[in-house]
């Protein structure tokens, strides 16, 4: 694997971390982190299909930007175990997913409104 694309990743991933900060609006000094958390929006989709012992979910979702892959639906590994005791079978999600250890993984997700 590339190991700029694993920095890349693990920068975005360590860029979730100041998302409070970012939202205070305190930008001084953040400088590549800040671009990462741009990049990484939050997604519409919805549930397909919930694997709980394996600890996946099924997604239909929108395009994931910051991954450069169009609307699919895809197996994410979810970064929370306990959120898939949230989800069930045709919900309706928003989510940011991140690419953790070689693994595309829901890193975020709340119930859509």
């Amino acid at each position: 694997m590339n190991k700029n694309l694993i920095a890349t990743a693990l920068i975005a991933f360590a860029s979730l971390a100041g998302l409070p900060a970012y939202a205070a609006g305190d930008h001084a000094g953040h400088g590549m982190a800040q671009a990462s958390v741009a990049e990484m929006q939050m997604v519409d989709g919805q549930v397909k299909k919930v694997d709980k012992a394996a600890g996946k979910v099924t997604l239909s979702h929108g395009p994931l930007t910051n991954l450069n892959m169009p609307a699919m639906t895809m197996v994410f590994k979810v970064s929370n175990a306990a959120w898939l005791d949230q989800m069930k079978t045709g919900d309706k999600i928003r989510f940011m997913a991140d690419n953790v250890n070689g693994a595309i993984t829901v890193v975020h997700f709340e119930p859509a409104k």
